[in-house]
């Protein structure tokens, strides 16, 4: 059986039939690349706070893309959103959710771009990591609205583009007024 789902366009309003929610496992994250992604590897799976332990496995990546120079690391985190909206769509479909909190690629991005230019020292992934979780999970205005407004993938992914936006912000806001270097 199908559940219905509003989705609202610029251009019509249109239902989306959607598979009935489903439990995902190690297992089915091994059969589907895709939805490995949008649960990243696994980390989406916790019991406990999914979208903070998705953040915790994001850290793990931030020193590698630390090496790259401006023009590639924009590219990346370009590209990572983009693949995010397919990514988070299709996992959303594939667990039969709106946006379940086992997907976490978002995170993964939004704390890419909160982190993007920053040395890699623990001050600033501590920093960075307990700003934009608050944002994220806070989701102050203009973050609620597109949480509430924006379906499918996009919506997914652009709350937390905008969660990571402004905890760059805040970052380079708390590297000013402390004389920090960045």
């Amino acid at each position: 059986m199908m559940l219905p789902i509003p989705v609202t366009s610029i251009f019509k309003e249109r239902v989306i039939r959607m598979p009935p929610p489903v439990n995902p496992t190690f297992a089915s994250l091994r059969k589907d690349p895709v939805l490995l992604l949008g649960l990243g590897f696994g980390s989406g799976l916790s019991p406990f706070a999914p979208g903070t332990a998705g953040t915790v496995v994001a850290l793990l990546f931030v020193p590698l893309l630390a090496l790259l120079s401006t023009g590639p690391l924009f590219a990346v985190l370009l590209v990572a959103s983009l693949a995010g909206i397919y990514i988070c769509g299709h996992s959303a479909n594939k667990l039969g959710a709106k946006d379940p909190s086992s997907i976490v690629w978002d995170e993964f991005v939004g704390l890419w771009i909160a982190l993007a230019g920053f040395p890699v020292s623990s001050f600033w992934l501590v920093s960075g990591f307990v700003v934009f979780r608050c944002f994220d999970i806070l989701k102050p205005w203009p973050i609620s609205v597109l949480d509430r407004k924006v379906p499918g993938g996009v919506g997914i992914m652009l709350d937390d583009i905008l969660a990571g936006v402004m905890t760059w912000v805040v970052l380079h806001l708390i590297a000013i007024i402390f004389g920090l270097s960045v």
